[in-house]
């Protein structure tokens, strides 16, 4: 299927906000709505760099994420496309919704790494 709706995606509560996500061909589509504020720094402390490395496009629909490199800082707000290289780590103001497109091979080690922090179990 190569269309994706938040009607069609599987949507999960992650707590801090919702995700529906559905894989396309390789590529994992996340709408994402983001309830409460938050550093994903240190839940990917245990990827190599402590990094995420997969890289993202996207859209952002509200609110404002930054993404911190280790030479630099970008900021998405509302109406912003954007590309986050790897070697990354994200933080989401309350209230931001984004759309982002990733390679899903890649982003389900972030994913992984991200849920065993939440978890406990990393």
């Amino acid at each position: 299927m190569g269309k994706v709706s938040r009607e069609t995606a599987t949507v999960q509560d992650l707590g801090l906000g919702e995700e529906w996500t559905q894989d396309v061909e390789g590529y994992t589509i996340n709408f994402v709505n983001i309830r409460e504020g938050h550093d994903l720094a240190p839940m990917l402390a245990s990827l190599p760099g402590g990094n995420c490395s997969c890289p993202h496009w996207g859209y952002m629909l509200a609110g404002r994420l930054t993404v911190t490199y280790p030479d630099r800082q970008d900021v998405f707000e509302a109406g912003d496309a954007f590309y986050m290289p790897p070697g990354h780590t994200p933080a989401a103001e309350s209230g931001t919704e984004f759309v982002m497109f990733s390679p899903a091979d890649e982003l389900a080690i972030s994913d992984a790494a991200i849920k065993a922090a939440m978890t406990g179990t990393s």
